[in-house]
């Protein structure tokens, strides 16, 4: 089975084999059951490709791999240089083919190209090398006791991780996952979302080509509820990564504790992004539109709760709509001119459709959208216009839960502490942002909103280097950063005695 090869001149021109196989062992493979996926184009409704879907007894195969590899001499006896350097060229093998993966990202998720090729392909190289870097400066300590005793630790993998990555950043949220656990010596079983199962599989070429022992990396697709459930029940698996909704993490925490298995959750958000009366209006406006309408508003951080204070909220409303109705183009993702492609699937156009009429039910004012969008002669494709909500109160549902898509709601506030407050009035807390010129207050309001990130004058900043994670319902444990390497490795103390006998 092969993987894709692309003709840069027409992106629709990528050619697969059918369908495309599970990668286990350094192989694509078929599925046992024979059962495939269909990876779909949100823009036309077109089957792109169909996939081999993991059963239980792929998902098996898969684990097994994983623990014989992590077993193997040709990994765990490599040396933390070594690792780092297969780390260092699967890198280099992946920008080379960067217009190759930014096709197949805006394709089967509908992002836009240039968006594809210019943020996530720089953010997912600049992730493996980052961790890359690690590899032989990742290690134990010796321990200053007593003269009679020598202690020490060893930083060592905690095994086989099962890792299950979304649908809105397919290769980005990958390399999230894969660098730490690879830089601490773990194997990996990674399951892509089912709306979105196609960058991975030509990843795993390059694994393979990177000259990554054979079970190291595997990578399987298939449904949640079929291939996801697999992983997080078998026994052979030490660890769960999960990036998804907050039901699906509280799920797979209950199943994870019948076996007491490692895990890190990032779940969902409904994050703040406040404006005091001082802050910058144009820039405020402008953050403020990338923060909800960037990726068609499928981001977990996405700032869809603006709250504003109430001496500048009628102008910030003029510029934040004037700034949406003019920069978020929404069109096909090829389109050099799109700002904002299709939601990625039916069900996530229909969700998002659907929490608008649960706005305008709700008594919400539509400043602008609040519809489904045509594009193009035939009509196809789930389109939705950017839509902004004004009039709203903290008891509206479109407030408070979590939509996953370009839609926005805007609050008045008076004092300082009201803003926190109505910042804080959350079961999520994953981002944040504060827009003021005012110091003392930006460091202030900072530390009292319940998030894992707050930006300051600006919105969704991630940087490899800088730990990401939330806090409440919105997850547990850190991603990116040396933190992300506290999640992929455990600590062994070592107690040596040096003449103190009983």
């Amino acid at each position: 089975m092969t993987v894709p090869s692309v003709d840069l001149a027409a992106p629709n021109g990528v050619k697969w084999s059918q369908p495309v196989g599970l990668f286990i062992g350094n192989e694509f493979v078929a599925s046992s059951s024979g059962e495939t996926i269909a990876s779909i184009d949100p823009a036309t409704e077109e089957v792109i490709v169909s996939v081999h879907a993991a059963s239980a007894e792929d998902v098996d195969k898969a684990v097994k791999a994983a623990k014989t590899a992590l077993k193997s001499p040709d990994w765990k006896l490599l040396s933390g240089s070594e690792r780092g350097q297969l780390m260092w060229r699967l890198a280099d093998l992946m920008e080379a083919k960067k217009e190759l993966f930014a096709t197949i990202e805006a394709w089967d998720n509908g992002k836009t190209y240039h968006e594809a090729l210019e943020v996530d392909l720089v953010e997912a190289v600049a992730v493996i090398r980052y961790y890359a870097g690690f590899c032989d400066k990742y290690f134990g300590q010796v321990i200053s006791t007593t003269h009679q005793k020598f202690a020490y630790t060893l930083r060592q993998p905690i095994g086989v991780v099962g890792q299950i990555i979304p649908w809105n950043y397919p290769l980005s949220m990958a390399t999230w996952k894969l660098g730490p656990a690879l830089a601490c010596g773990n194997t990996v079983v990674l399951k892509a979302a089912e709306q979105t199962p196609l960058s991975i599989l030509v990843l795993g070429e390059l694994v393979k080509e990177a000259g990554f022992p054979p079970g190291v990396v595997n990578f399987i697709n298939g449904l949640g509820k079929d291939a996801g459930s697999a992983l997080v029940n078998h026994p052979l698996v030490d660890k769960i990564a999960f990036t998804g909704s907050t039901a699906t993490a509280s799920s797979i925490m209950a199943t994870a504790a019948k076996t007491l298995k490692n895990i890190t959750l990032e779940s969902g958000g409904k994050s703040p992004l406040l404006v005091f009366k001082d802050a910058d209006m144009d820039q405020a406006a402008k953050w403020s539109h990338l923060g909800i309408m960037s990726n068609q508003g499928q981001i977990c951080t996405a700032t869809s709760r603006i709250l504003v204070q109430e001496e500048v909220y009628d102008d910030f409303v003029k510029r934040f709509i004037e700034t949406v109705n003019t920069t978020s183009k929404v069109g096909h993702q090829w389109a050099e001119d799109t700002y904002q492609g299709p939601q990625v699937s039916k069900a996530q156009y229909d969700r998002v459709l659907g929490y608008i009429e649960i706005g305008k039910n709700e008594g919400a004012k539509v400043a602008t959208g609040g519809k489904a969008l045509s594009i193009g002669d035939k009509g196809k494709g789930y389109f939705v216009a950017p839509t902004v909500f004004t009039e709203v109160n903290p008891s509206m549902r479109i407030y408070q839960e979590e939509i996953f898509g370009p839609v926005v709601v805007i609050l008045r506030f008076k004092t300082e502490e009201e803003a926190i407050a109505l910042a804080n009035d959350s079961i999520y807390g994953l981002g944040a942002a504060v827009f003021t010129k005012d110091l003392e207050r930006a460091h202030r309001v900072s530390a009292e909103i319940e998030s894992g990130m707050v930006w300051v004058n600006s919105s969704q900043d991630c940087d490899p280097r800088i730990p990401f994670g939330g806090v409440k319902q919105s997850g547990i444990g850190r991603e990116l950063g040396e933190a992300g390497l506290e999640a992929y490795s455990q600590t062994k103390a070592v107690h040596v005695n040096m003449g103190n006998w009983l």
